[in-house]
């Protein structure tokens, strides 16, 4: 009965697709050449999803799917074609066919000898979970069939992540797989079958075969999805987690300051958690600097835990040195260098506002909060109010409301100024005319000078600018 349903959720899914499977399907099947839709496509299908990706598998080999894609698609790409892919944007949808695969792995790197198949059989068997091994063999009529010989539409019904061989096989063949396992348990929401969690722990280390830049990519769907918290969890249980993210299990050791609240491992799940509902609630789309900064935000507490002589427990400054701990760990991933900035700043400044609530903020604090967020300003207010959790409801609640208090000020601020763009009354062309002097590091030091006044007081005017900058160079002469 299960099953039926689900067949029933696939064929209505797939309906965008049909028009495109059909043409596809007439141009192999005319040529005497099988083509199944494969993978994640069907996966999604089963789920109710319409996949981003459509992915096929073919007997025809690779220069025989170039000739038959030549007359379908606006464009053909062959870059893939060693490895017996072809990529096509085929009436507006890009598709990627790849000829069937019987590959073997040599246990040593997860790059395998690429050796052609020839039954959609044997592609199936080598792929990496049975949910992604069940296929659409396609018909020009759409009596499609479907192929399941592995057993992924039980898995799908169970909502169970399998794997087609042992697990330790299908783990040596390709370590990469046990955090891929992970990022389905985010995206998709299944768990892990017990036996592949045993092999998860039992192989954690082989991860370290995986270039960083292959783990980071897995790493970075993993946090796109819809429940990442699920995801990471199992990376920390498997253990997978001490090898490609290190910082995180480390929270596990450092109970927060209130003693009996949960630990900062769980605090930090549960302010992602916090992060995801509030891009939904508030209509955001999944932002990944905001997700890796939440997950992150208290990673330098193991490092900064003192005791006071009540014993109570203190983390004096972890937003710091998690910041330089961020930017080591995602340089180590092969991160960009926006991303790092982006993350760790957000790092750096989510204790920022918890000196607002003192009633001590000038104006100038504000416009400063303001400039040094700059453009992550946005992502700032979602993590602080992620980050506000505590069992005590009221203190909650409070905290919220004085973070709203902050927001509305930032917006009477605004309404006066432009806190969008906080620079000296001054540019570096009339700092130089005024001071007759030529570029240099004075100029620096002069602008500098003019924002931070800027800062403080708010908008100056050109004379009261002037005025300034004339009594700092005198000021700096007389030194």
């Amino acid at each position: 009965m299960e099953d039926a349903r689900l067949l029933a959720t696939a064929w209505r899914s797939l309906q965008a697709y049909d028009p495109l499977l059909r043409r596809l399907a007439s141009a192999f099947e005319g040529a005497g050449e099988e083509l199944y839709l494969v993978g994640g496509s069907v996966r999604d299908a089963f789920l109710a999803r319409v996949s981003p990706d459509v992915d096929f598998t073919t007997s025809a080999r690779p220069q025989r799917i170039v000739e038959l894609l030549r007359p379908l698609a606006s464009t053909v790409w062959e870059t893939g074609i060693d490895y017996g892919t072809v990529s096509a944007l085929v009436g507006g949808t890009e598709v990627e066919i790849t000829t069937f695969r019987a590959d073997q792995y040599d246990g040593q790197s997860r790059n395998p000898e690429v050796t052609y198949g020839n039954s959609v059989a044997e592609d199936l068997v080598r792929r990496d979970f049975r949910v992604n091994a069940m296929a659409l063999r396609l018909s020009p009529d759409g009596q499609h069939d479907f192929v399941d010989p592995l057993g992924g539409l039980q898995d799908a019904a169970r909502q169970v992540l399998d794997t087609p061989d042992a697990p330790q096989v299908s783990f040596r063949d390709d370590p990469l797989r046990m955090l891929r396992a992970c990022r389905f348990v985010s995206q998709i929401g299944f768990d892990a079958n017990p036996r592949v969690t045993r092999a998860m722990r039992e192989m954690a280390e082989e991860i370290t075969r995986i270039t960083a830049e292959r783990v980071a990519a897995e790493l970075n769907k993993l946090m796109l999805g819809a429940e990442p918290w699920r995801g990471l969890d199992l990376m920390v249980e498997t253990g997978l987690a001490e090898y490609i993210l290190p910082e995180l299990p480390a929270l596990k050791l450092t109970q927060d300051e209130h003693r009996t609240h949960k630990d900062v491992y769980a605090h930090s799940l549960r302010v992602l958690r916090n992060a995801v509902e509030l891009e939904r609630d508030r209509g955001v789309e999944p932002n990944l600097e905001l997700r890796w900064a939440a997950l992150m935000h208290d990673v330098g507490k193991p490092a900064t835990r003192a005791f006071t002589e009540s014993g109570a427990v203190t983390f004096y400054h972890h937003e710091v040195v998690g910041a330089k701990m961020v930017r080591k760990r995602l340089r180590a991933l092969k991160f960009s260098k926006q991303h790092i900035a982006d993350i760790s700043q957000l790092v750096f400044l989510h204790m920022r506002f918890h000196g607002y609530g003192e009633g001590a903020w000038t104006d100038s604090a504000v416009r400063r909060y303001v400039a040094d967020a700059g453009d992550l300003l946005p992502l700032l207010h979602l993590l602080v109010r992620a980050d506000c959790t505590t069992r005590n409801r009221r203190k909650s609640e409070r905290l919220q409301r004085t973070y709203d208090g902050l927001e509305e000020r930032i917006a009477q601020l605004r309404e006066q100024e432009d806190l969008a763009a906080v620079r000296p009354d001054l540019d570096g062309n009339e700092i130089m005319r005024e001071l007759g002097v030529r570029p240099g590091p004075v100029v620096g030091e002069a602008w500098a000078y003019l924002k931070e006044l800027r800062l403080d007081r708010g908008p100056l005017g050109r004379e009261e600018a002037l005025a300034e900058l004339r009594a700092w160079w005198q000021r700096r002469q007389g030194e």
